[in-house]
């Protein structure tokens, strides 16, 4: 009698298929807090008929697929807790075609945003979103993954033109075209976007591009405290500034960035700003931020022009997540993702910052306060329950005063594991509609089942 694995390798070919006991680890986890699970089986697809083939034999064996990128989520996303197959997507990572003169670029779900740039950068272009991690374009679609330049260009959703998803049943669509806008049927990218991997699996992406800027401008402004630099950060969003980035790093955030990445920043919040255009007008948006951020007691505001000093800049950024693990060897951390309205940013900061003071574990605050979008990192020790309990405590906390106030439980890393429990709060009668969604396309619950969305068990063989 034929295995689930001789069939997998008979569907694809036997190279394509493995149950190494290290790869298998490998694609038990992500980068997230959560329980690894081992996979069953890891399978490498090369192009769509592969993804159609393992979804035709986990169909046969009744076997949940768990899309798997490259492991950056932050909630548990790809971690396959029903055993299953787990589906790398790297060895799909062609930028298929490049569509200069309409801003358009279709590439394989594998491709990296760093290997996408490059390539772009010969044509004038580049694509913005930049999560931070170096992430596959896939899983950033799977996430609706954002970033720190969302304020200025949006959120993968506002990117995606096109996909090419193999359902459940192996039927192969596509949900959009190469137009602008189209008023045609119901919107299927804004669907696909987001449903991390519970609805398809994507084979390949059509995304916008856009011009690299002429001019570009980053900087840092120094406040005495958070809720300040917060009000700067609405007034120049008010004037209409079109401000590419604008993240706060927070007091306890600065500290640990000067000790990875030796700088010697002022350890106070801090606003990392970018700013992108033509010449004339990146002076006129630098001089009147500057007017703006000294209304609110701004000590400090320092710009760099050149390409070394920004990137050594956004570089401290990008690695305050790392900073904070390099400081607290043997310990996990939770990072929190909630999104709240501009006006309640203010406040929702300050009752972050105040529950991980009250708790005693160690943390920062920093976040895409350009959208509302903010992040409290957390040390923890996963073997003491007093800490597991308090970070989760804290975690609850956040979440629910995002919701109060009309936010999200998550602004970016997506729902996963982590956040199903908070999606009947945040969405209500609606959550019906998504759960109705699920069971039409993938009604045996195969597709990275019982994330997202809770539904009924998938029943194994």
């Amino acid at each position: 009698m034929s295995t689930l694995i001789d069939e997998l390798r008979e569907a694809l070919s036997f190279q394509q298929v493995t149950i190494n006991e290290t790869i298998r680890e490998q694609h038990s986890k992500d980068e997230s807090y959560h329980q690894a699970v081992i996979p069953e089986v890891v399978v490498y697809p090369y192009h769509a008929q592969d993804v159609h083939n393992l979804m035709k034999v986990a169909q046969q064996f009744n076997r949940p697929v768990y899309p798997f990128g490259l492991g950056s989520s932050l909630e548990g996303l790809v971690i396959p807790r029903e055993n299953g197959i787990s589906v790398d997507f790297s060895e799909m990572n062609n930028i298929i075609e490049i569509k200069e003169k309409d801003f358009l670029v279709k590439v394989q779900p594998g491709v990296t945003r760093t290997q996408l740039n490059k390539e772009l950068k010969k044509y004038g272009l580049f694509f913005p979103v930049d999560p931070g991690a170096d992430a596959t374009l896939g899983g950033m679609a799977a996430t609706n993954a954002s970033g720190t330049t969302s304020v200025r260009y949006g959120t993968m959703r506002d990117q995606v033109r096109n996909i090419e998803v193999v359902l459940a049943d192996g039927s192969i669509i596509n949900t959009g075209n190469n137009a602008a806008k189209s008023s045609s049927g119901y919107h299927l990218n804004g669907l696909f976007v987001g449903s991390e991997g519970t609805l398809g699996c994507f084979t390949e992406l059509t995304l916008r591009v856009y011009g690299i800027p002429e001019h570009i401008v980053a900087g840092r402004a120094v406040f005495a405290d958070g809720d300040a630099a917060v009000s700067a950060v609405v007034s120049i969003l008010q004037a209409g500034i079109p401000i590419a980035r604008v993240e706060l790093v927070d007091e306890a955030s600065m500290q640990k960035v000067n000790e990875f990445s030796e700088t010697n920043y002022p350890i106070k919040p801090t606003l990392f700003l970018e700013f992108h255009g033509n010449e004339a007008g990146l002076k006129q948006d630098v001089a009147f931020t500057e007017e703006i951020v000294h209304d609110y007691g701004c000590h400090q505001i320092d710009f760099e022009h050149d390409t070394a000093a920004r990137n050594k800049l956004w570089d401290a950024r990008h690695n305050l997540a790392y900073a904070f693990i390099h400081s607290n060897p043997g310990k996990k951390m939770m990072v929190t993702d909630v999104c709240v309205p501009i006006s309640e940013l203010a406040h929702a900061i300050s009752h972050a910052r105040k529950t991980v003071d009250a708790s005693g574990i160690e943390g920062g605050i920093a976040g895409h306060v350009g959208d509302g979008n903010y992040h409290a990192i957390l040390m923890f020790d996963p073997t003491n329950q007093a800490d597991i309990k308090a970070v989760t405590s804290i975690n609850e906390a956040i979440v629910s005063h995002a919701l109060a106030v009309g936010g999200t439980c998550t602004g970016e890393h997506g729902v996963g594991a982590g956040k199903r429990k908070y999606q009947q709060q945040e969405h209500g009668e609606a959550l019906v509609i998504m759960q109705k969604i699920k069971q039409v396309l993938d009604p045996t619950n195969l597709l990275n089942p019982n994330k997202l969305v809770q539904v009924e068990e998938s029943k194994q063989a």
